[in-house]
């Protein structure tokens, strides 16, 4: 069905790195490519340590992740781009219109749910949104 997932965030520091990692755990095996980026990346900055240590519980490693920024050939490459709020999907449709049919919120799944950004805030919220992610991405794994 689909070669490639995009992740899409603000700063793809926090949610799009944990969705692309996550999704990469769920998919493993299976001949699906998944990256990330964000609308206003903190180009090549480690994913925040919070969200690292929580993927690590998970035994999820995202300590090779860089921060990298959206671009027409990063949007032209996927097949799917799922991005956090529904905010993301109109800024990425709106700069990239090459993007429309193929960005969907990434709960789209669980109710169009949109999933918060934890960045500067408690463990508490970094491990809501981890399970929110970890949920969204189980839920798209059988349409991948």
């Amino acid at each position: 069905m689909f070669d490639s997932v995009l992740m899409v965030c603000a700063g793809n520091i926090c949610r799009s790195p944990t969705a692309e990692y996550v999704l990469r755990n769920k998919l493993e095996g299976r001949d699906i490519k998944v990256t990330s980026a964000g609308l206003t990346a903190l180009v090549d900055k480690l994913a925040d340590p919070m969200a690292q240590e929580l993927a690590l519980q998970h035994c999820i490693d995202m300590s090779a992740h860089k921060g990298q920024q959206i671009s027409t050939s990063l949007v032209a490459q996927h097949s799917v781009i799922l991005v956090m709020e529904q905010r993301h999907l109109e800024d990425l449709c709106s700069r990239y219109p090459q993007a429309r049919g193929k960005t969907f919120l990434l709960g789209k799944w669980l109710g169009d749910r949109e999933i918060p950004d934890p960045y500067r805030q408690s463990r508490e919220a970094f491990e809501h949104v981890y399970d929110l992610i970890d949920s969204a991405c189980g839920a798209w794994q059988k349409y991948l």
